[in-house]
């Protein structure tokens, strides 16, 4: 069994908050710039943090006047915005708890995490998501009240219309600034702030119930230590374009106006490229998706000609030389070609995302060397890190200082991480939650009377603490031969694939291991041009097309580098549809639901093995 942990840099006293630094820093510097929030014209405006307290007492008042208590729960189910954000804090102002909900949920996702939640109101993005909230609502508790964000200046004002299963309502009440002040001094930093219900690969979502304790200890100690080159530099900012529904978002969301570094949202992150010019935000959040597609367009856009493909080439070969060799020992002729490149190559790369970025936070999957070092070596430091729901986000992260590519970094300040005897990882510290809400018995299972999480992943510490994640432990094939093999290993090779969206590894009790694969719609785009396919063949008319299958083929077979012979893939099939949330394959989280995938393709499956 092997241990690492790192001393607490900060301690989060009993009566702390999450939302104190609002009203601290709208005394301190109400002329600093906390927020940007973008027009319907398109433009960007300051939110100074004298007019962020502002907004948020005021929803924070209009809510009290509603009605809602202390411990109440309240939905909210919206993209990420400003408005998200303001809903978000004036919750947590009054001592009520926020439960997000991912906007593309189901009417089945929305009815069970607001049913089991207790939520008793709910904020709407769009008409569609309110009569997705009305449609259930013979199954919630009965008193909810459902406000649009539209809405938000009218309930401030206390005129704003509420629907709920009782019909329609106007928000009323009166309450002063000594009665808002009175229920923020009620709080303290062991109430329960949120609750995040897990993605639900296996079953129903879980509640998880992070504190303010959680949410601060976690944050503090990133941005005072582990992260400080990020958040605590001046003219520092971000673009969040992740759901904010998702603890990864979310903590960074809190870790922004903790440090004073400046919050921009986006709503939708497959339009983000057109708002990073625009933004110019300096650091980066992101799932490796993100990152494997901004290298995948750059590469394609570069072999439009044999000539601009042959210079991508070698930029791309130098960029990771570059990395490795660093510190300190570049040769001559390298710093020389890397000179060269930066200038045709990463220059571009990096204006492509804004101009200013420097670092970049990679979570939810491993990132690659491969990309990890090209990122490095163009200019833009990724910093892949691992948590957990279950763990306020972050537990372990590589520091601009220590980054060790190809692992997820040291546990943050005042954290522990353990691998017990079969190669789980276990977590402990100040930022693991209190447990599933209303599920003692899903508690027990992952908490021990010692107050280790139970992650379910399974990794390695080397000797300096860096952790390295191997897999799941629930998803280990174990093949008829008795071999046992970590999908993740081979799975995320391939997703790097520019032609590859989705895959999954299957292979329990059967003599081998093999593979179901989806395609990318862009990269299948852009390969039938390269490859003088007719533009309108479909994935079914190629799956069979040999010079496909040979391409996929070298994917696999660079994947298979990863691993032994007995863990290979030795056959795999190209699926005619993609794996999606809309489909009920993947998570809000993208992550792929194995037992689902399964059920559906087990001919394909059958037919791997006939």
């Amino acid at each position: 069994m092997r241990e690492f942990g790192i001393p607490a840099l900060t301690e989060v006293a009993a009566t702390a908050t999450v939302t104190d630094v609002v009203f601290d820093r709208a005394n301190a510097s109400p002329a600093q710039i906390m927020l940007r929030r973008r027009t319907a014209a398109g433009g960007w405006d300051d939110v100074t943090a004298r007019q962020f307290a502002t907004e948020v007492s005021a929803l924070a008042k209009a809510l009290m006047g509603a009605g809602i208590g202390s411990g109440d729960r309240v939905g909210l189910m919206a993209r990420t915005s400003y408005a998200w954000t303001l809903i978000d804090y004036a919750v947590l102002t009054i001592g009520a708890v926020c439960v997000p909900v991912y906007e593309t949920s189901s009417a089945q996702q929305v009815e069970w995490i607001l049913s089991d939640s207790g939520a008793t109101a709910v904020f709407a993005e769009t008409q569609a998501h309110a009569a997705t909230i009305a449609a259930v609502s013979s199954a919630l508790p009965g008193r909810e009240r459902v406000w649009l964000l539209d809405q938000l200046d009218e309930l401030a004002r206390g005129t704003a219309a509420t629907a709920g299963a009782n019909g329609t309502s106007a928000a009323s009440g009166t309450v002063s600034d000594d009665e808002l002040r009175e229920r923020m001094a009620a709080r303290t930093a062991d109430d329960l702030a949120t609750i995040i219900y897990t993605s639900g690969t296996t079953g129903r979502p879980k509640g998880c119930e992070l504190t303010h304790r959680n949410l601060l200890s976690g944050v503090r100690n990133a941005v005072e230590g582990a992260l400080v080159d990020l958040f605590d530099i001046a003219g520092s900012s971000t673009l969040l374009f992740l759901p904010l529904a998702h603890s990864f978002a979310r903590i960074i969301e809190v870790g922004c106006l903790e440090s004073g570094a400046i919050l921009q949202h986006w709503p939708d992150a497959s339009t983000v490229a057109a708002g990073l010019p625009e933004a110019k935000p300096t650091f980066l959040l992101a799932v490796p998706r993100v990152f494997e597609k901004v290298y995948n367009a750059a590469r394609q856009q570069a072999s439009a000609s044999t000539a601009k493909d042959k210079i991508f080439s070698a930029a791309a070969r130098t960029a990771i030389a570059y990395s490795q060799a660093l510190p300190g020992s570049v040769g001559a002729g390298l710093q020389l070609r890397h000179a060269v490149f930066d200038r045709l190559v990463y220059g571009r790369l990096r204006a492509a995302i804004g101009g200013n970025v420097r670092y970049a936070i990679s979570g939810g999957a491993p990132l690659g060397e491969r990309l990890g070092h090209f990122f490095r070596g163009a200019g833009i430091t990724v910093l892949e890190g691992y948590g957990l729901t279950e763990t306020s986000a972050a537990a372990v992260v590589n520091r601009p200082s220590r980054n060790k590519i190809g692992t997820v970094g040291q546990p943050l300040p005042g954290v522990r991480v353990r691998i017990a005897d079969d190669g789980e990882i276990l977590i402990a510290g100040p930022i693991v939650f209190r447990g599933y809400w209303r599920n003692p018995e899903a508690t027990a299972e992952v908490l021990d009377a010692d107050g280790w999480l139970h992650s379910g992943d399974i990794g390695e510490l080397d000797d300096e603490g860096f952790l390295s994640v191997t897999g799941r432990k629930k998803e280990l094939i174990v093949t008829a031969g008795g071999k046992n093999v970590a999908p993740a290993v081979l799975e995320d090779r391939l997703r790097a694939h520019p032609l590859i969206s989705q895959c999954i590894v299957v292979g329990d009790n059967r003599p081998f291991i093999a593979c179901l694969i989806t395609l990318d719609a862009e990269g299948l785009e852009h390969w039938k041009r390269q490859h003088g396919k007719p533009a309108d063949a479909t994935v079914d008319q190629l799956a069979t097309d040999a010079d496909l299958v040979r391409e996929i083929q070298a994917a696999v077979d660079e994947a298979n580098q990863a691993v032994s012979r007995a863990e290979s893939i030795r056959k795999f099939t190209i699926l005619g549809t993609d794996f999606t949330e809309a489909s009920g394959h993947l998570t809000p989280s993208l992550k792929v639901r194995r037992t689902i995938v399964a059920s559906d393709f087990a001919a394909e499956i059958e037919a791997l093995y006939a």
